[in-house]
């Protein structure tokens, strides 16, 4: 099966304690460009891949110095374009939702609900119970927490790597908030007379400081009352 290949993208850089954050880019359209994010997990030399990303060799050999890649966990709906790659570059376990299948490929070895075991033991794992498709997101539960989502969450205070034409289109469309709530996301993933509002705030009883989504860019301290902020804008 033919697989994308690598965009240019930044090095690793650790947000918290063994939590490093890539940055990339996909073309969702033409001159249509938006960045795209990777969390990098390190538990006793072993890496999880969270929102997985193809990188360059070179960006391969530097995820390759921080641990060996055992684990790659889908945590999005949408996402998964890279996963089939990695799975047979690295021979790595994936992980991803029961249904969660815009891209078929990998099959999961494993199925993200509330009742697996995780395997790292700072791991804590948060399933949308609202929404039409299967969503999740994850706490890195060290140095206060870090709130890793995919497209349900995601800060844009700036646009790197966003092309023209989506730094114009994302404006138009709201995305330009701190610790917002994906516009088109939320849109597609609420069923007809429903509210994904109870799981925000399930989610808000988790706790986490930092916040990182599939795309914008990280949010060092105060995610949780940001994240809240939001809530009450949208939902309020």
């Amino acid at each position: 099966m033919a697989t994308p290949p690598a965009e240019p993208h930044d090095p690793p850089v650790e947000l918290i304690s063994d939590a490093f954050f890539v940055q990339s880019s996909i073309e969702m359209a033409r001159g249509m460009r938006i960045n795209r994010n990777m969390v990098v997990l390190r538990q006793d030399g072993e890496l999880a891949l969270l929102n997985p990303v193809r990188l360059t060799p070179e960006g391969e050999a530097r995820l390759e110095a921080l641990g060996e890649v055992k684990h790659l966990i889908r945590l999005g709906f949408f996402h998964g374009v890279d996963d089939a790659y990695l799975k047979d570059r690295y021979g790595a376990t994936f992980w991803c939702q029961a249904r969660s299948n815009v891209h078929p490929e990998p099959t999961p070895d494993r199925i993200l609900e509330e009742s697996v075991e995780l395997p790292f033991r700072d791991m804590s794992l948060f399933v949308f119970h609202q929404t039409k498709k299967p969503e999740c997101a994850m706490v890195w539960n060290r140095d206060g927490g870090l709130l890793v989502a995919c497209d349900s969450i995601q800060h844009h205070v700036s646009t790197p790597r966003c092309s023209f034409m989506a730094k114009a289109v994302m404006r138009a469309m709201g995305f330009m908030r701190p610790a917002n709530i994906g516009p088109p996301w939320r849109k597609f993933m609420t069923k007809k007379g429903g509210s994904l509002q109870p799981d925000f705030e399930r989610l808000l009883g988790l706790d986490f400081d930092h916040l990182v989504g599939a795309h914008g860019t990280p949010l060092r301290g105060g995610a949780k009352a940001a994240l809240g902020a939001t809530v009450a804008r949208v939902y309020g």
